[in-house]
């Protein structure tokens, strides 16, 4: 079940959910607006699966930025969230969406569990122009059914992520650069 704003900010107040920095005023009725981080990752060239990829770094200037179609980026939330008794999912918005901005399509679900600041696959379908902080996209807490099972208790690939994180898939792939 999915949690609503009323729910979100009692549980941030009672520390069962993380999300730092908190603005109450950024709680919707069944969400939490999040933002973009300040800053972006380019990946160059082609890409494959075996091999770590290849990018360049970024501040995102307070000018903004703007994302190239045809380009992945990886962005960041400004937010570090979490919770060791609710799982996530984070979602692009209508906002975001409708300056045809794909974010995070792949990789919606954060584990029970796992506090990060939110590594963001980022494409454009034009020419468009973003901004550190701003409101990029919706997270939804959700109760789990079962016994808990803590992702950062987990020996898991992704479990220590701080910043930015491209895919770790060579490590599992046979002949990948390990």
């Amino acid at each position: 079940m999915i949690l609503t704003g009323p729910a979100i900010a009692a549980a941030v107040q009672a520390g069962e959910i993380t999300i730092e920095p908190y603005e109450p005023s950024r709680v919707s009725p069944n969400a939490y607006d999040w933002r973009l981080g300040a800053t972006i990752r380019v990946c160059d060239g082609d890409l494959d699966a075996a091999t770590p990829t290849a990018f360049t770094e970024q501040s995102i200037p307070d000018a903004g930025f703007v994302l190239r179609p045809g380009l992945l980026y990886l962005g960041i939330t400004l937010e570090r969230t979490g919770s060791e008794t609710y799982a996530q999912l984070l979602n692009g918005d209508r906002t975001t969406g409708s300056l045809g901005i794909w974010v995070h399509v792949s990789a919606p679900l954060g584990h029970q569990g796992h506090a990060i600041r939110w590594t963001l696959e980022i494409r454009a379908a034009r020419p468009v122009r973003l901004y550190p902080g701003m409101t990029f996209g919706k997270l939804v807490f959700l109760t789990t059914f079962g016994a808990p099972a803590s992702y950062q208790q987990r020996p898991a690939k992704y479990a220590t992520t701080e910043g930015i994180d491209i895919s770790r898939l060579y490590e599992e792939i046979d002949g990948g650069t390990r």
